[in-house]
């Protein structure tokens, strides 16, 4: 009896981590960053949210069945013993572990729901953009595209949405909807509607930096990915 219970748990122990996605994040940035991490609701927070990579550095980390969320790359963070600190960009309520906290755009994100039935998957340059992000399924079945966004938008931010450092260097670029809080820049209150809400001038620089991310609200067409029992690489910088 013994035996067949130990065998019995094994069985349904193999079968969640069949079902799970291992995402492995790595840092390709010449400087440290401090990957944050938002769970949808009611999903578990992984990490708890928040850590340290070096360049050069990955981490593995396993999301149940069902999952979904979002993962951004902070900046310029500094932290004391006890995790709290603060972050040029991407910041998540002053501390390390971001314990259900989002990142303060712009940010870039990549973003996931797993197992509905497929797995969803995207990069959003909705809330603006801070560094290169690139999502790349491993294994898994249907399209299972990559999304890359590599291309430098500090280097082509608009005066108008440029995020500067404290040397005067461009370390992030804000949305128009962050910079104007514009209805119309927003997709909210009267432009809530995909056949009124269009491309901005502004959301056409992202688009045009990075096609496969998602430049405003309603980017969906060219924007969202499927694939089914893949695990994900997602490379920052």
């Amino acid at each position: 009896m013994a035996n067949f219970l130990q065998f019995s748990l094994l069985l349904l122990l193999s079968s969640f981590c069949v079902d799970a996605a291992i995402f492995t994040l790595q840092n390709n940035c010449k400087k440290t960053i401090w990957p944050g991490i938002l769970s949808g609701g009611g999903h578990p927070l992984l990490s708890p949210g928040g850590l340290e990579l070096k360049p050069r550095g990955s981490i593995k980390l396993t999301a149940p069945t069902g999952w979904s969320g979002r993962f951004w790359a902070r900046s310029g963070c500094t932290f004391d013993t006890s995790g709290k600190g603060n972050c040029v960009t991407g910041d998540c309520g002053n501390v390390l572990q971001c314990n259900g906290a989002g990142g303060v755009p712009p940010v870039s994100l990549a973003e996931f729901t797993l197992n509905s039935p497929m797995d969803f998957y995207d990069v959003s340059l909705v809330d603006g953009y801070n560094v290169p992000v690139s999502i790349v399924p491993l294994g898994g079945s249907g399209n299972c595209s990559r999304v890359t966004c590599v291309s430098d938008l500090n280097v082509k931010c608009p005066r108008s949405l440029q995020v500067k450092g404290d040397g005067g260097e461009v370390v992030a670029c804000k949305s128009a909807c962050t910079a104007f809080q514009k209805p119309e820049c927003c997709c909210s209150g009267a432009f809530n509607d995909p056949k009124i809400c269009k491309p901005t001038s502004y959301s056409k620089i992202f688009k045009e930096a990075c096609p496969s991310s998602y430049s405003y609200p309603y980017d969906d067409a060219t924007s969202t990915f499927t694939c089914k029992e893949a695990n994900y690489l997602i490379s920052f910088c």
